[in-house]
């Protein structure tokens, strides 16, 4: 059985991922993000249902040992998730620097690159990041802070990041990313602020093989637990999954990748909708 892999830009995903099913190919690996709209989300899932085709989308976090462990420390101590947060400090990624650069795909005919300025291309250009950056960590967000209620507050920040503040029924969620051209080393930091205690997870940086992301937990007496790193990495942990999926040893979880995708688009169009509200009438 072959298997095709899509790592092309975002907006080919619902394109490529069709002509495989129509090719014959039954299993497919994504890169996030699964589809850039709810329609095209649901009707990828529905032709792979239908068509019995295996399909993993790379969430390397979700599947990185250090969030399982963390997952299973909210779960066994019983507390309530108070607020969550997101932070990402990246080096520079010529991908992101073209979209709001000069020939970026966002330029317009009046300019060669965005005025962020503008309240329409700059949610234009925040629509992009989150479901191109934020989209790694939102299946994790999800699986404790299910639901968005409201997006409190989004606005994009230059020369490429954002800043977006949302409720999911009582737990508080903030998303922050600032990329330079001339920026430090990779820092990508999820913090879960409970009832009983504070967790972080330090997730190594992207595209290399460097073990799992590193955890520790401070305790309400201001004492911090560090947990043991896994060899593994969630690169190879995801390549596992495919390969159980493969050999009948797993299912694929259709609907919930159908959530988690229209769960990161529904947080994407909100944030552009409330950088809207600041345009003109």
């Amino acid at each position: 059985m072959d298997v095709v892999a899509i790592c092309s830009p975002p907006r080919e995903h619902f394109r490529q991922i069709l002509a495989a099913l129509t090719a014959g190919k039954r299993a497919i690996f994504c890169e996030k993000p699964l589809a850039t709209s709810t329609e095209e989300a649901d009707l990828i899932v529905s032709a792979c249902r239908e068509a019995g085709a295996t399909l993993l989308l790379g969430t390397n976090h979700l599947f990185d040992a250090a969030w399982g462990r963390a997952k299973h420390h909210l779960v066994a101590l019983e507390g309530r998730v108070q607020a969550i947060s997101v932070t990402l400090a990246l080096p520079p990624n010529d991908r992101y620097h073209r979209l709001v650069g000069e020939g970026g795909p966002l330029q317009t005919a009046r300019r060669g690159r965005p005025d962020l300025g503008n309240p329409a291309e700059a949610a234009g250009v925040l629509r992009q990041l989150l479901t191109g950056l934020a989209i790694h960590d939102l299946p994790a967000v999800r699986d404790i802070a299910p639901g968005i209620d409201e997006v409190v507050y989004a606005r994009i920040v230059s020369p490429i990041g954002y800043l977006v503040g949302y409720r999911a029924g009582g737990v508080l969620v903030q998303l922050a990313l600032t990329m330079l051209p001339e920026g430090p080393d990779a820092l990508w930091r999820m913090s879960i602020a409970t009832s009983h205690d504070r967790i972080e997870v330090n997730f190594p940086p992207a595209f290399v093989h460097a073990g799992s992301a590193a955890i520790r937990v401070r305790s309400v007496d201001g004492k911090w637990t560090e947990y043991p790193r896994e060899d593994e990495d969630g690169y190879v942990a995801e390549w596992r999954l495919l390969a159980a999926l493969l050999q009948g040893d797993a299912l694929v979880e259709y609907d919930k990748l159908l959530a988690d995708a229209q769960y990161a688009i529904d947080l994407a169009d909100a944030a552009a909708a409330k950088v809207l509200e600041g345009a003109p009438h």
